[in-house]
């Protein structure tokens, strides 16, 4: 009876983690889709910087002929006044906390899967083990259970891919409020 709820309780933390392992790899591939567009934004542009630089290159040469030549006045000197926007370091910061945090739940979601995969494997092995041997064995998987408190892991994956997904709709919503 003990074996069949134990098998029952593996199989279904086998199939939970299993859920979480699809879940973290789509959402981790689409937040790093999204932070690699909004990680442009902590560093100057450098199409500014080569237009900042032409712009100079254009008035050494003009101040050579002698011949007065206007620069438009929205050319600023390259990343000498560059300052990376607070709502960037927001939004980028919220966005690779939940990355690690979501990467982190699908790893410790592997190690519940590999555990329930070996408990299940050693439990229902071919060979017919006397009653004595059978305790032995469920007697050693509940003390490893007791001393890395897997089923608590087991219950807190899930409120960290919650915490996770939190984390990127607040920088999601930090992220569009300051667009224009």
């Amino acid at each position: 009876m003990a074996g069949k709820e134990d098998k029952e309780m593996a199989e279904r933390w086998g199939a939970d983690a299993k859920g979480i392992i699809l879940f973290t790899g789509l959402f981790s591939a689409a937040l790093a889709a999204l932070l690699s567009v909004s990680i442009q934004d902590l560093r100057p542009n450098s199409t500014d910087i080569s237009a900042s630089y032409l712009a100079n290159i254009f008035q050494l040469l003009a101040d050579r002929d002698g011949s007065p030549v206007s620069i438009p006045s929205t050319l600023s000197p390259p990343s000498s006044n560059f300052s990376v926007p607070k709502q960037a370091v927001w939004v980028n910061s919220l966005w690779f906390l939940s990355l690690v945090i979501s990467i982190t739940c699908a790893l410790l979601a592997t190690f519940v899967q590999q555990w329930a995969h070996r408990y299940i494997k050693v439990t229902a092995s071919g060979e017919p083990y006397s009653l004595h041997k059978q305790a032995r064995i469920r007697a050693f998987f509940a003390e490893g259970l007791d001393k890395s408190r897997l089923p608590l892991v087991v219950e807190l994956i899930p409120t960290f891919l919650h915490l996770s997904v939190f984390l990127f709709f607040a920088g999601l919503c930090v992220f569009l409020f300051n667009l224009n």
